[in-house]
């Protein structure tokens, strides 16, 4: 999302600089949740929990692509609590035969935003970053610290926090909390950022230049039990304020998820050695 002014635009992606402990402005991680108890698992390790969700994360991120499903997106801008601005679009997501993700657009009204405009990072966020991903192959990449367990709605959670060892240019990465189900150790709910922030300093100017700014909100994103089995994303909500260096602005996002269904047979994707988790209630959305 870009910050828009005289002549001038920016865009929606923040940075964070420490561990994620704190609120974000009105995005709330807190909704559903029980006190926090420190104590450690039992009858595993911490690591353990960590290894087991990372696998069942390679596996999730494999059958998502084999399912079709809409995604209907909302972004806001607010002064108070008045919307001044929209954009909203309802994509139908589907596949190729090669794998490739297609995107039918089946609802698309006048983009109000005035303040400011979607970036190509926020539907990069929108499509890839939202609903977060841990698999295996990304742990080196991350510091991944045990924070206790919390019943959040109806199910019963391993808490740990995620951040960024070292950020590479050109890459993005999740700085936030992940809530893993202590039975079968998949993530049902992530709260935090994408990293990095892009300041837009131009160096030959030594200035901030706005239309390079990239600022992203906090969100939380929940997952909810596909068929029995999968946790896939459903529901995701930001409300933060993005502070440019042209000045604040108040973002709203709503994205949901909706119409699961699997397609085809391209592939054969089995939690190996485990049978199929039971059906659980979803974690409830606010």
């Amino acid at each position: 999302m870009n910050r828009r002014g005289p002549l001038r635009q920016a865009g929606i992606i923040f940075f964070l600089a420490m561990l994620p402990s704190i609120l974000w402005c009105q995005t709330n991680c807190e909704e559903g949740r029980s006190p926090l108890n420190p104590a450690q698992p039992q009858g595993i390790t911490a690591e353990e929990v960590i290894g087991k969700f990372a696998a069942k994360e390679a596996i999730f991120k494999l059958a998502r692509n084999n399912y079709t499903y809409t995604q209907d997106i909302t972004v806001q801008t607010l002064e108070g609590n008045t919307v001044d601005g929209e954009y909203r679009q309802i994509w139908d997501v589907t596949y190729d035969d090669k794998g490739n993700r297609l995107e039918n657009v089946t609802y698309a009204p006048a983009d109000t935003l005035t303040r400011v405009s979607m970036s190509r990072e926020d539907f990069a966020d929108i499509r890839d970053r939202l609903p977060f991903v841990l698999t295996t192959e990304d742990l080196p990449s991350y510091n991944v610290l045990y924070s206790g367990q919390q019943h959040v709605d109806e199910i019963d959670t391993y808490v740990f926090e995620l951040a960024p060892k070292e950020i590479e240019k050109g890459k993005r990465y999740f700085q936030g909390r992940v809530w893993v189900d202590n039975r079968d150790f998949q993530i049902v709910k992530t709260c935090g950022r994408n990293v990095p922030d892009i300041g837009g300093l131009n160096k030959k100017k030594k200035k901030i230049d706005a239309s390079r700014e990239n600022l992203s909100p906090a969100f939380v994103t929940y997952r909810e039990q596909i068929d029995g089995v999968y946790w896939f994303p459903t529901y995701t909500r930001a409300d933060d304020m993005l502070h440019f260096s042209n000045g604040d602005v108040h973002i709203r996002e709503i994205i949901k998820y909706t119409k699961y269904k699997r397609f085809g047979s391209r592939t054969k994707i089995t939690f190996e050695g485990e049978a199929p988790p039971e059906r659980k209630p979803p974690v409830k959305k606010p």
